[in-house]
């Protein structure tokens, strides 16, 4: 059994990555804002406590002695979307770094997967312009990721370009490169909990080091 702390437990990625965790019996800290809000997510080896992702203070408390971390964090209403993804690498980060808080896992975005060799989704004229923004703010934190210690054991799971929070756990996913993945019909999908598959066995094995790699169907 391994002490899993996850960042941003309420999502919809979060919800699922902390019922994968505690299914396999790993000792899951859910890290929320609003613990009253998000009590329900409280279960057998799983306990719910409050963070600022962004306090790097709060952050290394949290993460000692785990053997794992994932950022599955997204912006708040109070937050500002342009430094909030930076601000969390970046704790993050050194929180890992100062206390050895084990593998540092992180949910990508699929903007930033290339649509062809060297050409990321986000920047094709394709790419919805109101999109842009969140797309941008989330590759900034990629590259503070890229410039941390080399002693951090960090990587990246970037979701298929369709995340179905309705789909199955069929148990089944395959991992790519930095390339957009799909399957035989050309589609890129994953549904949430298989998603959480993923992000679980990179969090156990570490099979990506430094680096942000594509899983769908």
């Amino acid at each position: 059994m391994t002490k899993i702390v996850v960042f941003g437990a309420g999502g919809r990625a979060g919800r699922a990555i902390v019922a994968e965790a505690a299914n396999r019996g790993h000792e899951v800290v859910a890290v929320v804002r609003d613990t009253v809000r998000y009590a329900d997510l409280a279960g057998s080896g799983v306990e719910v406590v409050a963070g600022d992702v962004t306090e790097q203070s709060q952050v290394a408390a949290l993460v000692k002695g785990a053997g794992a971390v994932v950022n599955a964090v997204a912006p708040g209403a109070g937050d500002t979307m342009g430094t909030f993804f930076t601000a969390a690498a970046s704790a993050l980060v050194d929180a890992v770094a100062e206390t050895g808080g084990g593998r540092l896992v992180a949910i990508g975005l699929s903007a930033y997967l290339d649509a062809a060799p060297g050409v990321r989704v986000m920047d094709t004229p394709e790419f919805p312009a109101q999109f842009q923004d969140f797309a941008q703010a989330h590759a900034a934190a990629l590259n503070v990721l890229r410039e941390a210690p080399a002693a951090v054991e960090w990587s990246v799971v970037v979701p298929a370009m369709e995340f179905d929070p309705e789909g199955d756990r069929t148990g089944t996913y395959r991992t790519g490169d930095a390339g957009v993945l799909t399957d035989a019909d050309g589609t890129s999908r994953i549904s949430y909990r298989d998603f959480a598959i993923a992000v679980l066995d990179e969090a156990e094995r570490g099979g990506h080091p430094r680096t942000h790699f594509a899983v769908g169907y």
